[in-house]
């Protein structure tokens, strides 16, 4: 299986360690890349403003409630990318609120996950992440 490559759209220093660990001990060769906030988000996907060289991700990890430009407006500009809509996206945030998840699937997230507040099974969420989308799911080719 080849490396995979996830992009963490993540304002929460606490999130980014705690999720970077996970994936770290997972049994899958992936790399992580982090931005911090909704623009900077959709900079690094557009290879915009300092990031003409960076990879293109085979996975995205997005959180709702980031500084600049929310989740679900970097999810839309993701998902109406001719470009970029190809790209998986999961959800991983704190909201478990009904207008956030029915919001998220209107505009094609492929997953909803709410963090949960404990620190082991926040680890046991990334892990699944890992486990089912890493090593289970097809992710699709990527487009040049």
């Amino acid at each position: 299986m080849n490396p995979i490559h996830i992009l963490l759209v993540e304002d929460n220093e606490g999130d980014i360690v705690l999720t970077t660990e996970a994936l770290e001990e997972g049994k899958v060769s992936n790399s992580l890349s982090v931005v911090k906030d909704g623009w900077e988000a959709i900079q690094y996907l557009e290879q915009n403003e300092g990031y003409e060289d960076v990879e293109e991700p085979d996975l995205v990890l997005l959180d709702i409630n980031l500084p600049k430009v929310n989740g679900h407006e970097v999810l839309k500009h993701i998902k109406t990318s001719d470009v970029l809509k190809h790209i998986p996206v999961i959800m991983l945030t704190t909201s478990s609120d009904e207008v956030d998840i029915n919001k998220s699937y209107q505009n094609h997230s492929n997953c909803y996950i709410t963090k949960p507040v404990d620190v082991n099974k926040f680890l046991e969420v990334v892990s699944t992440i890992e486990e089912f989308w890493i090593s289970v799911v097809q992710l699709p080719s990527k487009v040049k």
